[in-house]
């Protein structure tokens, strides 16, 4: 990894870490990104924070590409993209969570179960991108 792209990597960590600690402290809960867009986009109750914090991931997402210089949307995405998110969102109900919430809040707090998770999504992951590789490279995004 080039010095430049892994003190991005640093400071991405840092800042998703700290944004973490800082949901975790003023909500009381942690911030797992699939639990707190279920709360915004559907919950009847309550939405003061999961509304707030959808919205900012949103705006970060736009404001990092934008000083980046890079396209905010790439509508010639292949259709496969489309089912590799319903299988994401498949995967995170059945898990219970997803990365953010396993892997990043889950494993800090020593979580067995968050343990299991995260290592069953990495080696999915690993696993994946074998068959795509290999057996499947039409699937390949360019």
């Amino acid at each position: 990894m080039m010095p430049i792209e892994l003190g991005r990597a640093v400071l991405g960590g840092t800042i998703i870490g700290a944004a973490a600690t800082v949901y975790w402290r003023a909500n009381g809960r942690v911030a797992g990104v699939s639990g707190i867009l279920r709360g915004a986009l559907l919950s009847r109750g309550d939405r003061s924070a999961a509304v707030p914090f959808s919205l900012g991931l949103v705006v970060a997402g736009l404001a990092g590409a934008v000083a980046l210089g890079h396209p905010i949307a790439d509508i010639g995405a292949p259709p496969v993209l489309a089912l590799a998110g319903l299988l994401v969102g498949l995967g995170t109900r059945v898990s219970g969570g997803c990365t953010s919430g396993h892997g990043v809040c889950g494993l800090s707090r020593l979580s067995r179960r968050s343990l299991a998770a995260t290592l069953t999504f990495i080696a999915t992951g690993a696993l994946t991108v074998l068959v795509v590789s290999r057996w499947l490279p039409a699937l390949r995004v360019p």
